[in-house]
């Protein structure tokens, strides 16, 4: 091959490249504007992916054709673009030594507050919040604690609501439950049906689970504990900021901040304002 057609070659990459961008562009404008979902400020790499992953799972053509149908009132269709673009990734007790961390140093400082609320914003389809309710159960504090688990996935919460999970997961999950430090059997929290394990309906009372899209919606309560975790990640950093100062504005005096493992406070704009707890699995306290 010549040297002017590998510059060809590259420069067509280039320029298809570029017609990707501005698409993707065009069409996260359109969702916001119509339905005031604001992904313009997600890490543009992997919400690519994700876009061209709805793209094929809809059987289309390209983004263009997607933005022409993101535009129709079709609520079935907003619900699976949402699930598309949207990272659900969880699992009960996921990264055990997390909650295991949770359970020895944060628990004793619970135990200090007459009530306890908790933020667990970014909830995806729940199995982390109930896994906090049984660690918190375990505990003996449950009955004290309220537990608000958002997400703006409405399809999302409809099945946290729900409190299914594949009855094969299980032995995952009771793994990762034992490894958390969970001093009895996960089996104790759930009813076998059929292919599915639904948790017991006495661990729902103390959850409410509300649509909250942490990019365009304000705080709505203070807190004792926010579990922001493997959320973040997923944002250009002046959308982090804007996410932290919310975070830091709905967290109370000496309230406890969880990120995620690739997650760190350095560098955010009230660093100064926090003190770790455990800095391996991220486990902060604000201090000021």
């Amino acid at each position: 091959m010549t040297v002017e057609a590998d510059s060809f070659a590259s420069g067509d990459d280039e320029i298809a490249r570029e017609r990707v961008r501005v698409e993707v562009k065009q069409l996260l404008e359109t969702v916001f504007q119509r339905y005031g979902f604001d992904f313009r400020e997600y890490a543009e790499a992997s919400l690519e992916r994700r876009i061209l992953g709805v793209v094929e799972s809809e059987k289309l053509n390209s983004i263009s054709e997607l933005r022409e149908r993101a535009v129709q009132d079709d609520p079935e269709f907003l619900d699976r673009f949402l699930r598309g673009l949207t990272v659900n990734v969880t699992g009960m007790f996921r990264d055990p030594e997390f909650f295991l961390a949770f359970r020895r140093h944060v628990v004793p400082l619970l135990r200090t507050y007459p009530f306890v609320r908790i933020w667990h914003a970014g909830c995806s389809t729940g199995e982390e919040v109930y896994s906090m309710a049984i660690l918190l159960h375990e505990e003996g504090i449950y009955p004290t604690c309220r537990i608000y688990a958002t997400d703006l996935n409405q399809a999302a919460l409809r099945d946290a609501k729900d409190g299914v999970v594949p009855l094969c997961a299980l032995r995952e999950y009771s793994e990762n439950y034992r490894k958390a430090g969970g001093t009895g059997s996960l089996a104790e929290y759930y009813t076998a049906a059929y292919d599915r394990a639904i948790f017991r309906s006495s661990f729902k009372e103390r959850i409410v689970f509300s649509q909250h899209n942490l990019v365009t919606d304000a705080s709505f309560n203070e807190f004792n504990v926010i579990l922001c975790r493997n959320v973040l990640i997923y944002f250009k950093r002046p959308l982090r900021d804007r996410v932290h100062q919310l975070i830091y504005g709905s967290l109370c005096k000496l309230g406890v901040l969880c990120l995620g493992n690739q997650e760190t406070m350095r560098l955010t704009p009230n660093e100064r304002y926090y003190e770790a707890i455990d800095l391996d699995q991220r486990l902060y306290r604000r201090v000021g």
